[in-house]
């Protein structure tokens, strides 16, 4: 204590306890790259203060407009899953990785972008090119809408996941039907938990032998 010259474990018993300053919080790697005209939205919060968030456009954005690269880790596996955002994965060096995102300071603003349930909601779809995971609007996105997300049919397969299909316009085609896989889930021989897609499946029986 600088008011009394004594040396003390915890507080001052005469002159009280310090007033202590915080530093100012200084937002994640991935909201920076936030584009001005997307803004975050807390969706829902859950147990120990976790925060469920959706990305939302501030104003239209036009079809055809593309977002990325993805940015994350590769990685054999995955250390974070959230069944809420589409599990990733591209080809580096012959080599199939996922690209994981295990905190905010891994990754850019797309891992906030939450998946589509189905056909109707969907707005982007993902894709690969060139060993980079990119998600473009399939349809004009009006202020206030939520960026959801998709495999494209040839990227499904890539994942071995079903494909969804937009078809906005009567000219528009429905792809081909074997870029379609049953919709059968996935399940794990050890533990009996099913998965949407082999590639999550592929990573639970990754971290079930880690454990074992």
């Amino acid at each position: 204590c600088e008011d009394c010259g004594k040396s003390l474990i915890g507080e001052c018993k005469l002159h009280g306890p310090l007033i202590r300053a915080k530093d100012r919080v200084i937002p994640s790697r991935a909201r920076l790259t936030l584009p001005h005209y997307l803004t975050l939205r807390v969706l829902e919060l859950r147990a120990g203060n976790q925060q469920i968030l959706g990305v939302f456009a501030k104003k239209v954005i036009q079809k055809r407009t593309q977002f990325g690269p993805y940015v994350g880790q590769l990685s054999t596996k995955l250390t974070c899953y959230d069944e809420s955002r589409l599990v990733l994965q591209v080809l580096k060096d012959g080599g199939k990785y996922f690209l994981d995102t295990p905190n905010e300071d891994c990754g850019n603003w797309m891992m906030f972008v939450r998946l589509a349930r189905n056909q109707e909601e969907q707005t982007l779809v993902a894709y690969q090119h060139c060993g980079e995971v990119y998600f473009t609007t399939v349809k004009p996105i009006e202020p206030h809408t939520e960026l959801k997300v998709w495999y494209a049919a040839d990227y499904a397969k890539f994942m071995e996941a079903s494909a969804v299909f937009i078809k906005e316009e009567s000219d528009v085609s429905p792809l081909p039907s074997v870029a379609k896989e049953p919709t059968d889930p996935w399940i794990c021989s050890s533990c009996g938990s099913t998965f949407s897609t082999f590639a999550l499946l592929e990573s639970h029986q990754c971290i079930h032998k880690d454990r074992i």
